[in-house]
């Protein structure tokens, strides 16, 4: 049996070899091999219907004037279903670029400047607008920044490894995922056919060719069954001629005779659909695919991803649908020899995630009906094949729902790789996303070039919202956004240029959703008063949170104390999750060993006001609400043009929390002049040149620094300091802070 490979004169998916006849040889095959229904004249056989393995010997073969029965089915391998086709085939001539010459160490191709600054934002580029960047071909060239995931995907490619990236939204999962059919060995891809089970109709058989056979086999079989029911039908007008005539001539019973011609037609007519059921179904036709398979199937439901079985209304009397024909493949089935992508795969119910593991395991995977009550639950065709590389994406609470047997599967034969969420900032980083300006332009086709101060102003931007001095965000589909908005501006008022003004009128048209609610907010609480932005109150302090991941807001707390009824609480209100409960909590321990009050003689009350139903979640309230219940006790006042973030250990330490440039904003715009931050934030404040006039920014160490700035007077205050100082200034004593040296999001 033949075995066609790759070779220079062709594409290596044709599945034609040099022995397939050309297409005027296909009119002189000689007719003796081939009779009605499938059956052969030349070796007695009288089934036409072929073996799973292709071999003649099994089962009968049916010929078709198209192919030979070398090239008509290819005997499937044998042995460990994943270890199929890893063999890339042999080409001549010139050698294309090695795997690891791809990806994202490919230099940009522009021009760069002998000695280049590293505050440029451009990294030395010397351009004048996007026009200036080449962009690379091939997609795996074009991924930026996730170095480790592209490693991992590299070595999973070669060695066709299942991958599960896990990562924030936007990072560039299913860019790699796509990138990784560029870089699979080639193969031999095939068709699948599936074929009526003369002895049970609700058991198809599966049959594999090379790519390109199952369409010349299919018409085969439709030009057989047309010529047999063309012949049929001249066969029956002629009977119904001749039982006509018969019974109006000469037995003079014309209704007799339309009856009998009426049964004649319908037993025809039923007769003609036992030949229509010898066509096989085309389950997976690979004809015109010149790469590897990616199916994504991320949020299909079952039917999709492990595929189907059509219900048949017509279940009896000659009306029914072939069950071979009502096969519907898979997500696993039509990615087979490539690659298969599912996002949020805790998504998938545990019956679906059981069956993928066991397609990954197996390599081959039945298809039946997926709904109980489909006439469809009765057929289930032989196994077919599903040897793909599986890659599975998520966040980070995607391990929580998903399936441990699946995850054993895919860790077991592959890679587990996180995607980061910012990289370090350096000129050839730069470089790199002014070409991911240039990829963003280019694949919208849409979009004017843009300049090069309007790509300084996107860089400017990746790094605000990377949060972190020194580095870059690598959440890709958001930064996307904004260079597609500037560039629909610029196309709105017909500019040949996207220039920085577009930029900037873009991230204002831009806003995410939790930054109009928050702008929002602080209007409504202008209009009624609930922003205080001046003088002192005791017991009131501005903190400042963030809604969603770019989204700052000032959110007041109050304190108030009270005789006890029941031997002193700590009561908080505000929808108040988990980790913000446990941060009262250590505040309390502060405040109990300082303060000279006996505190069990005492409720201490705390209010987060108007947090709506989202409730307070995280620790970045701990100094303001330490502040609050030191003011309330101590009768204190506070002052109210400032606001304050930061997070409180039970030493005192004030330790570092995330989303400070968005809080910073957020006091801004609510008018107050001072904002109090962590010391180990100081690095990562990088605000909009407007608001740096507008606001002072105090960065602190301790709960004494804090209260030092926040609190109303001199003497009372000064004492209360000392005493502070007293019970936890060990803290501060060589000058540093304890705690983790990088923020953490809360």
């Amino acid at each position: 049996m033949s075995n066609p490979t790759d070779t220079d004169d062709g594409p290596p998916d044709s599945g034609v070899n040099d022995e397939t006849p050309s297409d005027t040889d296909e009119q002189s095959v000689d007719n003796e091999h081939v009779v009605e229904n499938g059956q052969r004249t030349d070796d007695g056989s009288d089934d036409g219907q072929p073996s799973r393995n292709g071999s003649a010997d099994d089962e009968p073969v049916p010929s078709e004037p198209v192919v030979t029965d070398e090239d008509l089915f290819e005997s499937t391998e044998t042995g460990d279903p994943r270890s199929r086709g890893n063999t890339p085939s042999e080409t001549d001539g010139d050698e294309p670029p090695t795997i690891d010459e791809l990806g994202s160490d490919v230099e940009v191709d522009a021009p760069i400047a002998d000695n280049v600054d590293e505050d440029d934002l451009l990294g030395g580029l010397l351009i004048d607008s996007t026009e200036d960047v080449s962009i690379p071909e091939r997609l795996v060239d074009q991924v930026i920044g996730q170095e480790h995931a592209r490693d991992v995907i590299i070595k999973a490619a070669k060695q066709r490894r299942h991958v599960m990236m896990i990562g924030s939204p936007g990072t560039g999962k299913s860019m790699l995922a796509k990138a990784m059919t560029e870089l699979l060995p080639k193969e031999e891809l095939q068709d699948v056919l599936v074929y009526h089970n003369p002895d049970d109709g609700n058991k198809p058989k599966v049959r594999t060719v090379p790519a390109g056979k199952g369409e010349q086999i299919v018409d085969a079989h439709k030009e057989e069954a047309r010529k047999r029911n063309q012949m049929r039908t001249f066969l029956m007008w002629i009977i119904i001629a001749v039982v006509l005539g018969y019974a109006l001539i000469i037995a003079g019973q014309i209704l007799l005779g339309i009856l009998a011609a009426g049964i004649i037609y319908l037993a025809f007519r039923y007769a003609s659909r036992g030949s229509d059921a010898m066509v096989p179904n085309l389950l997976v036709n690979n004809a015109d695919t010149t790469t590897a398979p990616f199916r994504d199937a991320t949020g299909g439901h079952a039917g999709a991803l492990l595929g189907d079985v059509r219900h048949d209304p017509f279940q009896s009397g000659g009306m029914e649908t072939p069950s071979h024909d009502r096969v519907e493949p898979g997500a696993i089935h039509k990615a087979n020899k490539g690659v298969l992508f599912i996002d949020e795969i805790n998504t998938l119910d545990i019956r679906s995630q059981q069956h993928l593991m066991t397609a990954i395991q197996e390599g081959e995977f039945s298809i039946t009906g997926q709904s109980e009550r489909s006439s469809g639950a009765m057929v289930q065709t032989e196994p077919v094949p599903t040897d793909f590389i599986m890659i599975a994406a998520g966040n980070l609470d995607a391990m929580e729902n998903m399936h441990p047997a699946l995850r054993s599967r895919i860790k077991g034969y592959g890679y587990e790789v996180y995607m980061e969420d910012t990289i370090e900032d350096d000129p050839e980083m730069r470089r790199k996303y002014v070409r991911f300006v240039a990829q963003e332009v280019a694949n919208d086709g849409r979009l004017p070039p843009f300049e090069a101060a309007a790509i300084e102003e996107i860089i400017l931007e990746a790094r605000r919202r990377a949060g972190r001095k020194g580095h870059l965000t690598l959440k890709f589909r958001d930064l996307g956004g904004l260079v597609r908005v500037a560039g629909d501006i610029a196309r709105a008022e017909e500019a040949e240029y996207t220039t920085r003004d577009h930029v900037l009128q873009a991230k204002e048209r831009s806003r995410s959703i939790e930054q109009q609610l928050a702008d929002e907010f602080i209007e409504r609480r202008k209009d009624y008063e609930l922003q205080v932005s001046d003088g002192y109150q005791v017991g009131r302090v501005n903190g400042l949170a963030v809604m969603g991941e770019d989204s700052g807001i000032m959110l007041p707390v109050m304190a108030e104390v009270t005789p006890t009824q029941s031997g002193g609480q700590v009561i908080a209100t505000g929808q108040l999750k988990e980790m913000a409960e446990e941060s009262v909590q250590n505040v309390s321990a502060i405040i109990k060993k300082f303060s000279d009050q006996n505190l069990s003689e005492k409720d201490v009350h705390i209010q987060f006001v108007q947090t709506g139903q989202s409730g307070v979640d995280g620790d970045s309230a701990s100094i303001t609400v330490a502040t609050a219940v030191i003011s309330a006790l101590e009768d204190v006042g506070v002052s109210q043009n400032l606001a304050m973030t930061g997070s409180l250990s039970v030493r005192g330490d004030v330790l570092p929390v995330g989303g400070v440039t968005h809080k910073i904003e957020a006091a801004a715009k609510a008018g107050c002049k001072t904002v109090i931050i962590p010391k180990a934030n100081e690095q990562d404040v990088m605000i909009e040149d407007e608001y740096e006039e507008m606001i002072e920014i105090i960065p602190v160490s301790h709960i004494s620094e804090v209260l030092e700035v926040a609190l109303e007077g001199e003497g009372d205050k000064d004492s209360l300091i000392a005493r502070l100082k007293s019970i936890t200034g060990s803290a501060l004593q060589d000058g540093s802070v304890a705690g983790p040296s990088s923020p953490s999001p809360q």
